[in-house]
């Protein structure tokens, strides 16, 4: 990757996934599991939803939600996520396909 110095700062262009230039294990788990937290978040600014409403419409609690905002989503699941989207009338499409390279990617579009 390019660095470039800007005000005296050595900065570098990441990749498209955070936790893999911060060097983090699991970066590709990471970045999906995000993923579905920001769409959920949108979704639920989209819709114009309370906390307790969209609580009620994903089938969690509300305190649940309030974690979830604040960027604690490490008490539910990736299918929990997934699922609270559905509820949230979206639709997840999974593809697998022969990857590009020797080891393929995941991606949430």
């Amino acid at each position: 990757m390019k660095t470039r110095l800007i005000d005296g700062a050595c900065v570098r262009r990441g990749s498209a996934n955070v936790y893999a230039d911060l060097g983090l294990p699991d970066a590709d788990k990471l970045r999906i599991k995000t993923g579905l937290v920001i769409k959920i978040r949108k979704a639920i600014a989209t819709l114009g939803l309370t906390q307790q409403a969209a609580a009620a419409r994903m089938g969690l609690t509300q305190p649940k939600v309030s974690d979830m905002m604040r960027g604690d989503f490490s008490n539910l699941s990736e299918r929990k996520r997934m699922d609270c989207l559905t509820r949230l009338g979206y639709d997840i499409e999974i593809t697998i396909r022969p990857g590009k390279a020797e080891v393929g990617c995941l991606v949430v579009v």
